[in-house]
């Protein structure tokens, strides 16, 4: 799997969602996810939304992925 992949997996989950992933080394990656759907939910809830957009793929190939998430207008 691939930062594209993984870009294009929670854009599809969290439409509207602007999301940047990057990978220094093709195995540990960073998704940066903004999104309107985040304002009023706890951290833990954002990081549910993102990671159930990727479904069985990041249990059984995607070992590393930081993410940040943010609703617009958050800094």
């Amino acid at each position: 799997m691939d930062a594209s992949e993984i870009k294009h997996m929670i854009e599809a989950g969290l439409p509207e969602a602007e999301v940047a992933v990057h990978s220094e080394d093709g195995h540990h990656f960073e998704a940066l996810v903004v999104y309107e759907g985040f304002k009023d939910k706890s951290l833990l809830e954002r990081h549910r939304m993102v990671y159930e957009t990727l479904g069985d793929s990041f249990k059984s190939t995607l070992h590393a992925l930081a993410i940040r998430t943010r609703a617009p207008g958050e800094g």
